[in-house]
């Protein structure tokens, strides 16, 4: 067995108090917030990037946990996407302004990541013109379409429930929302 001498005792001490402890350590890496959507047809788990969209991601998780998207539908599917965030979605005798409506509130910042790009699973912010306009809609890509990069916020993605996101159809509804 090795002896330590006074030095190398020094030296292992400044480590160990240089080096934090793992919970500490922990602590710092918080993980990302993700979103769960629960429909009639599956559970969607989005991912969201919170060191690069922070604002985005604090105002969507806000309106998830204070239940903003119970109950809302699905009011735009097409062949590349599903998007939803109009509360005007809960009454179905509103359908021809579905996606017209939102929280009322805009997030007021466009964050835009050059790192993240509208590949299959990516989940952005929807808007009508004027990204840093974009409030409580989001879509997710069924496909890839570069044609959106730079102009929507990128803010998420799919991790679990893509073959959901695919049988989404017009007017199916969101159950329930958690953020876990």
């Amino acid at each position: 067995m090795r002896q330590l001498t006074g030095a190398s005792l020094i030296v292992a001490a400044i480590v160990l108090v240089a080096s934090p402890p793992a919970a500490q350590t922990a602590a710092q890496a918080k993980p990302n917030p993700v979103l769960v959507l629960e429909t009639a047809k599956g559970a969607i788990e989005i991912e969201f990037f919170a060191a690069e969209a922070p604002k985005s991601v604090e105002h969507i998780v806000g309106l998830a946990k204070s239940g903003f998207y119970r109950a809302q539908r699905f009011h735009r599917v097409t062949d590349g996407l599903v998007q939803w965030g109009d509360k005007k979605s809960r009454d179905v005798t509103l359908r021809n302004v579905w996606g017209t409506g939102s929280n009322g509130t805009p997030i007021g910042v466009f964050e835009l990541s050059k790192k993240r790009s509208h590949i299959r699973g990516a989940v952005a912010l929807a808007h009508s013109g004027n990204p840093a306009g974009a409030d409580s809609q989001l879509y997710i890509m069924k496909s890839p379409s570069p044609g959106l990069d730079g102009k929507h916020a990128v803010i998420g993605r799919v991790t679990v429930g893509m073959a959901v996101v695919d049988k989404i159809a017009v007017a199916d509804v969101i159950k329930n929302t958690t953020v876990k």
